[in-house]
């Protein structure tokens, strides 16, 4: 998400902070170049003009421009700006309120009312331990109650009876009452959707608020709307009356026009991003995180948090110690592959370290995206068992079969086990060190080795991030921020257990990329 919108801020930005000294000229060239870029993301024109105007009457003090570091204080400007507009601290949905806590989703049709439902209801039944009862008020689409019944018996998750014949006002009633009955903390009415805004799609909505008295009214709007989204935003709100927003689709938007300009407009906060179709893929919105990515700051939080959910505790445990007796057969390189898509795949990985958002074009541009993987996946698992754990074994006769078994090529099965090879040869290189430190030393020579080599911004000294809480993160950016750390200058990362190797993974045999070496930060992980 947000990838154009980085990379020509990102372009612009720079251009300051590598300068000595700026001018007042300086600053308004590149406000309109801001300002240009914003507005190609689709950013409402009333937003864009606010923001600039903010900015520039705070970069063009005389403090700003005769300080000793004036781009990266115009920088931060800027960073404060996108944090203020974002809605400065992340709000989450509100449960305090008496059992059943109502919430209501209202939107177009075809933002994904439905799926954000269940996907909200997982949330809290999961993490916060709550049951949920969902139902669907949508009486007009064919097979959108049945949809929602699929998405609870997937979910495991209670939905409302279905009766034909009912309004959709008669069901909300029905819905709260079977919430209170069934000692529910928590009943979702999927509402129904229209193309576009109408009168009796309003008078619906208002009804359904009346007879249910919904705690939260959640705002759904697909991403890729743009401008769109801020009206829509603008017209539930004034007739509805919308307590936050949840914005689908975010991980198909490269522009974010939509997240920068609703918040902006409304004043409601982005509670919820949709981040791709599975069930577990909605994230909690934090304004703070938000800009760090924008400005290629990256979101050591969120990758900490991710590696946390994804990661299993025993996995890694068992994996740190075939590392050390020098053990690592095709097996444990599928599960680092999987672990890796699990977190979001490279690109995605990459768009959460600092200064590292602009190496996912460049290794596509090398044939390394998450697609490799993938196929790397179907390849090993077209070996037998005996073949997984020896790879020595696979001679001609045994690769002609893998491959067709697979769709590649011999090709392909050489330079997935030239890399095996590869990393193996570390880790028996690194079988008499123990923890942290082998860990550290076979991921700064994997990178080299794999084909992400001469990675020079991170090369060691981080603290352990697997160790800190969340505070403690926002805490550490902070300090970096003070002490001018600039994007893409972040100290070094030291390696991780959970993802042992992934430093190298992707190192096909093409072009050594810039700025992996040390491999990632020392991740936590989730616990059984």
């Amino acid at each position: 998400m947000f990838e154009n919108l980085q990379d020509r801020l990102g372009s612009i930005l720079n251009g300051l902070t590598g300068r000595g000294a700026l001018s007042e000229a300086d600053v308004s060239a590149a406000l309109r170049e801001v300002r240009r870029a914003l507005l190609e993301a689709d950013v409402a024109l009333e937003v864009v003009r606010s923001f600039t105007d903010r900015v520039r009457e705070k970069a063009v003090g005389a403090g700003v421009l005769k300080s000793i570091k004036p781009g990266q204080m115009v920088v931060k400007i800027v960073h404060d700006e996108l944090v203020e507009m974002l809605g400065s601290e992340g709000v989450t949905i509100d449960l305090h309120a008496p059992a059943p806590v109502v919430i209501m989703m209202v939107g177009l049709q075809g933002s994904g009312k439905t799926t954000t439902t269940g996907k909200i209801a997982k949330r809290l039944t999961e993490r916060d331990r709550k049951k949920v009862l969902m139902a669907s008020l949508d009486t007009r689409r064919p097979a959108a109650q049945e949809q929602l019944r699929q998405i609870g018996e997937q979910t495991k998750i209670d939905t409302l009876p279905i009766i034909p014949g009912q309004s959709p006002t008669d069901i909300a009633a029905r819905a709260v009452q079977a919430a209170k009955l069934g000692g529910h903390d928590v009943v979702i009415l999927d509402t129904a959707g229209r193309t576009h805004i109408d009168e009796p799609l309003m008078v619906e909505m208002a009804d359904i608020r009346k007879k249910a008295n919904p705690h939260e009214i959640l705002l759904v709007a697909d991403s890729l709307t743009g401008q769109d989204a801020v009206n829509l935003a603008r017209n539930f709100d004034e007739r509805i009356g919308v307590t936050g927003l949840v914005l689908t689709r975010m991980d198909g938007d490269g522009r974010g026009g939509a997240a920068l300009s609703m918040r902006a407009v409304t004043g409601k906060p982005i509670k919820l991003i949709g981040v791709g179709e599975r069930m577990n893929e909605l994230e909690e919105f934090h304004p703070r995180r938000i800009a760090d990515r924008i400005l290629g700051m990256g979101d050591i939080v969120s990758l900490v948090e991710k590696a946390a959910e994804n990661i299993d505790a025993e996995k890694a445990a068992a994996m740190a110690k075939k590392m050390q007796s020098g053990k690592f057969d095709l097996n444990d390189l599928a599960d680092q592959l999987r672990q890796m898509q699990k977190m979001g795949g490279m690109g995605g990985i990459m768009g959460l370290m600092p200064g590292m958002a602009g190496m996912k074009d460049k290794m596509s541009a090398a044939g390394m995206d998450d697609k490799v993987f993938g196929r790397q996946l179907a390849i090993i698992s077209s070996m037998t068992r005996a073949e997984r754990s020896n790879p020595d074994m696979l001679k001609h006769s045994r690769k002609k079969r893998i491959a067709a078994g697979s769709g590649s090529n011999a090709a392909e099965i050489n330079k997935l086990l030239k890399m095996h090879r590869q990393m193996a040869d570390m880790m028996k290189a690194m079988g008499g060190k123990k923890g942290g430190g082998m860990m550290k030393q076979m991921m700064g020579g994997l990178a080299g080795k794999m084909g992400l080599g001469g990675m020079g911004g991170l090369g060691g000294g981080m603290p352990d991030l697997s160790n800190m809480d969340p505070k403690q993160m926002e805490q550490l950016a902070k300090q970096a921020e003070a002490a001018g750390i600039k994007p893409g200058s972040m100290p070094g990362m030291g390696g991780t257990g959970g993802l042992g190797g992934l430093g190298g993974l992707g190192g096909l045999g093409g072009p050594k990329l810039p700025g992996l070496g040390g491999g990632f930060p020392g991740l936590p992980t989730k616990k059984k």
